[in-house]
């Protein structure tokens, strides 16, 4: 048996008045999705639990099978681990978001939690700097990939509250920095940050090309090292990831899942789809198991981008989902499960924690005429409700 998930990160929406009253998934043309949906098992799954933010850390640990509630210790030991970082005991780590922030009268607005999603060229160029200039024995800055990065503060503190600096688009930054135990060590490096990026060539070239500059550090999802069953001890799989998310990743190393790499593969709508699909197949030949993330629909929710959503829910499905429907069916026996992690309404432009809608497919092929296709209404109608959603995974193996 070979199982694959196919992840459409935030695909997930609500209606909105200018499609007619309907969500994105509904609009789009999916037709690989729409074939499962009326073949195999629909419904919708509770990812987050409830006190849990609703984040993909959390989401996604839950379609992994793990549940959030024993296992969640933060974001940024998970992407940590995919950078290669150790965490000592009582190291903590906290994503770094390079983002532009514009002052307004006299206060500074979040304009942009990506720094107009910079490259990972220019990216890591910044983060040098900060390390040579700010980081030491204490505090050390690591790069990733595009504007998301690690700080590691050894032996550092971690009763804080902090806040994802997608969640504050358009808002000002002052209601909304780190709180608590070593607070203002944190606001003093978002603070000097700004003072080491504003003069560096990147946003000097940058501002000649008329791109947004990435002018100051963002500071959050904080945490310490979690501990995981693997794949292996949990399921008696072997399996891989395929991801352009350091996130997922940290995830897939925790299950001690093998991290395959795809060039192309950028987290945005420009990523290599049909590359994740041919990758996906190919590692099916050696593993049992493989986890697909595309992050794109989810990018495009936090930028409130319509246009984006769209397409990129429909690449997901012409260039992801297709082939590897149609690519699968040389091993046999099969299962597919395809779903978002969350929902990230283009409206509010970040996560909730609203069920989301799967699906459960392993080469049926009478079709159900109750279901009319792939969406959160088709999910609803089918009375279908996981609320331990971390129980997909048992729900696939059996």
């Amino acid at each position: 048996m070979k199982y694959i998930v196919l992840l459409g990160d935030g695909m997930s929406d609500e209606k909105m008045p200018q499609l007619g009253d309907k969500t994105p998934l509904q609009v789009a043309k999916t037709p690989h999705m729409d074939y499962m949906a009326k073949r195999g098992k629909l419904g919708l799954a509770r990812t987050v639990p409830p006190g849990l933010p609703p984040g993909s850390d959390v989401a996604n640990l839950s379609v992994f099978g793990y549940d959030p509630l024993s296992c969640y210790t933060g974001r940024s030991p998970l992407e940590a681990a995919s950078m290669g970082v150790e965490l000592g005991s009582g190291d903590v780590a906290f994503r770094v978001n390079l983002v532009t922030l514009k002052p307004t009268g006299t206060t500074l607005i979040m304009q942009d939690y990506s720094a107009g999603h910079i490259s990972t060229e220019e990216a890591r160029e910044l983060i040098d700097e900060l390390q040579r200039q700010l980081g030491d024995d204490e505090f050390q800055f690591f790069p990733g990939i595009g504007y998301r990065h690690l700080l590691v503060w050894r032996n550092g503190r971690d009763q804080l509250t902090s806040t994802p600096p997608h969640d504050i688009t358009g808002r000002s930054i002052l209601d909304y920095f780190p709180r608590g135990d070593g607070a203002d060590r944190l606001i003093n490096l978002m603070n000097s940050s700004q003072m080491v990026m504003s003069r560096h060539p990147v946003n000097k070239k940058r501002g000649e090309d008329g791109k947004m500059p990435a002018n100051s550090i963002w500071l959050w999802g904080h945490g310490r090292s979690p501990r995981m069953e693997t794949y292996r001890e949990r399921f008696g799989l072997s399996g891989a990831v395929i991801s352009a998310v350091d996130l997922i990743r940290g995830i897939g190393i925790y299950a001690g899942l093998d991290i395959i790499k795809v060039p192309g593969a950028t987290g945005y709508i420009d990523t290599n789809y049909s590359g994740k699909a041919e990758a996906a197949l190919a590692a099916l030949r050696s593993h049992d198991y493989v986890y697909l993330h595309v992050e794109a629909p989810d990018e495009a929710g936090h930028g409130g981008n319509l246009e984006h959503k769209l397409k990129a829910i429909e690449d997901f499905d012409a260039l992801v989902v297709g082939p590897v429907l149609e690519g699968i069916r040389q091993f046999g026996a099969y299962r597919i499960l395809c779903t978002p992690d969350h929902p990230t309404p283009l409206r509010l432009m970040t996560h909730t924690s609203d069920p989301v809608p799967f699906i459960l497919y392993g080469g049926e092929e009478r079709e159900n005429p109750a279901v009319g296709g792939y969406d959160e209404e088709e999910a609803h109608k089918t009375g279908l409700v996981l609320e331990d959603g971390f129980r997909l995974m048992d729900m696939m193996m059996k």
